[in-house]
């Protein structure tokens, strides 16, 4: 199946309207590709242009004990399978620089996970592949301070670049999202993302493990969408309450239709107004 190059990737999500959803983690093949298909028909559904994500390596969990997924090879391979059979681009993490290469021989878009915002090198590296670079805004980083990173990509030649703003630290075991975020960011001349599933996470909230407030995730991605923002992800899982990772903030699978067409409505006001 043939897949849009980095440029029309970027054009298409430069256009607005899009998400990005699927499970945190790659916990096991068939809930991935069954998720996958019903991203594609949701998303379809609502009009909306869809890419799926799904993490080959959990780096940053809590505890030593918690699920991380199937490791590069493995999640290479599965990805590839949910790309070629799905139809969908999909856009995945990388920790370290010399996973860059690696990871950019199957995924469409190369996610650097919000900790890791500021790391040059891995910045640079994802930078080199030309895939378009989805950079997650650090908890702990202002909005207008995301624009180092911004010039560190185009600093190595790649203007494929998307900001995900998923709210930010506030206090202990809490976010809140500064929706100043979305036109601030934007100003730096790139599509931006808000990370609605993430933005209700309880940070290290129970203890060994994140908590989440998945009731909140439609009122904040609504929000986003009325904020101007270009497109919204969303994890999303057939049983979020059996998931291996986030499970406390990701979104049920069957309730994403109802979802996307609540969005893809108020993406269309903007249009009337």
């Amino acid at each position: 199946m043939q897949h849009p190059t980095p440029d029309a990737l970027h054009a298409r999500l430069a256009a607005r309207r899009f998400i990005l959803a699927g499970p945190c983690a790659l916990e096991d093949f068939d809930v991935a590709m069954e998720t996958a298909h019903a991203v594609r028909e949701a998303a379809e559904a609502a009009g909306l242009f869809a890419v799926f994500k799904s993490s080959w390596d959990k780096a940053n969990r809590t505890s030593i004990t918690s699920f991380r997924g199937p490791g590069l090879v493995r999640g290479m391979e599965w990805l590839a399978r949910i790309r070629e059979e799905s139809g969908l681009p999909v856009v995945t993490d990388i920790h370290l620089p010399e996973q860059a290469a690696p990871v950019a021989e199957v995924a469409d878009i190369i996610q650097i996970p919000a900790f890791l915002c500021r790391q040059t090198d891995l910045l640079v590296a994802a930078a080199a592949t030309g895939r378009v670079v989805n950079v997650k805004k650090g908890q702990f980083v202002a909005p207008w301070d995301m624009r180092p990173a911004v010039e560190k990509l185009r600093a190595a030649g790649n203007e494929r670049i998307l900001l995900t703003e998923r709210g930010a630290s506030f206090g202990y075991n809490n976010l809140v999202v500064d929706y100043r975020s979305i036109p601030t960011m934007q100003g730096f001349g790139v599509p931006v993302v808000f990370d609605a599933t993430h933005s209700v996470q309880l940070p290290g909230g129970l203890g060994g493990s994140s908590g989440g407030e998945r009731r909140h995730v439609p009122v904040l991605a609504r929000a986003a969408v009325a904020a101007g923002v270009d497109g919204v992800f969303l994890e999303c899982h057939p049983d979020p309450d059996k998931a291996l990772c986030d499970g406390p903030n990701s979104w049920p699978l069957d309730r994403l239709p109802a979802l996307l067409k609540e969005l893809s409505a108020l993406w269309s006001l903007e249009h009337v107004c």
